[in-house]
């Protein structure tokens, strides 16, 4: 719940995609207060989630539960409430890696005849820089394409190996770059974000699709490219791996997990797949903006495992055609054409404990939106498990096919929202 009125109230003051919101645990929290918190923190990140994920969420509290809550629900940042020192959470633990503010005082302020109590904070360098205006309206996709041309030409000044991946690393250097993304598909390379800020360079947080009018999370689509540049598709396309994890698996890992928080109303995961996932007026974790990006993402790194320049790729994916067949060329490429081979890859994303960093974060995603006490994929019988998949893999058939029948429509959206981004 507070997730969601979070999302409404951000909403409604015009913060920006990719916003920190910090939820607060304002007192001194024990050890057995902590199971309390994390299914608190589990249900904020479900209803950030479940709004589109256009917000982002931290924590304050003691050093503590920062630590604590950031291992548990991945918090991209913690607010240190430094100044309660008598916290027990405070003493005898070290600041948390990923603070952005640490709370070191309280002083009285006076303005005319108003009196109040402000804090100072210590904010760390390079961590959570908060937002400079509001109400930004989402770029063209020709901005997009100039912004990555520019980041390009700094990564080959450089230096340092291929070029595509610092424009990556500079992509995903705000939401993409935590621990679970680390041990994924490995950090980023700080000293070139460092490099390219230094010459000016900032990233474009989202962006019109200029096919269907969609507003598009560049970090996303830039994190997954890199996801599937690092780990290319098994020879097996029934199978997944952690490429599929930073793109389509993982956003199956979330929505699998509202399923399963649903199930009192929706017994079937065929009839879920098929209300819900990939629509436009629908708002679960894997909405149609999702699938967009699941599918450019993969395509894009396809373009550049073969040799071409991110930004070339780019370019000719949504300058020219490529996002008119999205989903036809993403079923082809990725599942072979076949409905079977889909259901499959979806199923063994579910179920595989072969990689331990998949089968944790699974774990996660999936209780973060399912709760403590669902039912986790890998457990549930393989029947209903595999109704939900062919739901999925149902569902990427059906925009392929929506695709092929709108082809005149997506033409005269091209040539409106391509440069002005307008829907």
């Amino acid at each position: 719940m507070n997730g969601r009125l979070a999302h409404a109230q951000a909403v409604h003051f015009g913060f920006n995609r990719g916003t920190v919101i910090y939820f607060a645990v304002d007192h001194d929290a024990t050890v057995e207060d902590m199971p309390h918190i994390l299914e608190y923190f589990r249900g904020v990140t479900s209803g950030l989630g479940s709004k589109g994920k256009r917000y982002v969420h931290g924590v304050y509290g003691s050093r503590n539960v920062c630590a604590q809550v950031t291992q548990e629900s991945y918090a991209a940042y913690s607010f240190v409430s430094g100044m309660s020192w008598g916290f027990s959470g405070n003493l005898g633990f070290p600041l948390p890696a990923n603070r952005s503010f640490n709370q070191i005082k309280e002083y009285q302020v006076t303005n005319g005849g108003d009196t109040f109590m402000l804090d100072r904070d210590v904010h760390r360098p390079k961590s959570d820089q908060g937002q400079g205006d509001i109400n930004r309206p989402s770029s063209a996709a020709a901005e997009l394409i100039t912004n990555i041309d520019e980041l390009y030409s700094l990564a080959v000044s450089y230096g340092d190996g291929d070029p595509n991946r610092p424009v990556t690393d500079f992509y995903r250097q705000n939401d993409y770059a935590d621990t679970q993304w680390k041990t994924l598909i490995g950090d980023v390379d700080r000293a070139f974000i460092d490099y390219a800020e230094s010459r000016g360079a900032k990233l474009v947080s989202e962006f019109t699709d200029p096919f269907t009018g969609q507003v598009m999370g560049a970090e996303h689509l830039l994190a997954t490219v890199a996801g599937h540049t690092v780990w290319p598709p098994l020879s097996d396309r029934g199978k997944a791996n952690q490429g599929d994890v930073t793109g389509w698996g993982g956003d199956l890992m979330t929505f699998y997990g509202e399923w399963r928080r649903d199930s009192d109303s929706y017994a079937s995961g065929y009839a879920y797949c098929t209300e819900r996932l990939g629509k436009i007026n629908v708002e679960p974790t894997f909405a149609f903006r999702d699938l967009i990006e699941d599918a450019d993402g993969f395509l894009l790194s396809e373009r550049v495992r073969s040799g071409t320049p991110i930004t070339t790729a780019l370019r000719e994916h949504y300058q020219q055609t490529g996002g008119a067949t999205r989903f036809r060329d993403f079923r082809v490429k990725r599942f072979n054409t076949s409905q079977t081979t889909s259901e499959d890859a979806g199923h063994h994303m579910l179920t595989s404990t072969d990689v331990p960093i998949i089968n944790l974060g699974r774990i996660v995603l999936e209780q973060q939106r399912g709760g403590l006490n669902m039912v986790l994929s890998h457990l549930l019988p393989d029947d209903m498990l595999r109704e939900f998949c062919r739901g999925f893999a149902e569902t990427l058939t059906a925009h392929a096919g929506l695709e092929a029948g709108s082809q005149a429509k997506m033409r005269s959206n091209h040539a409106r929202l391509f440069t002005d981004g307008k829907a």
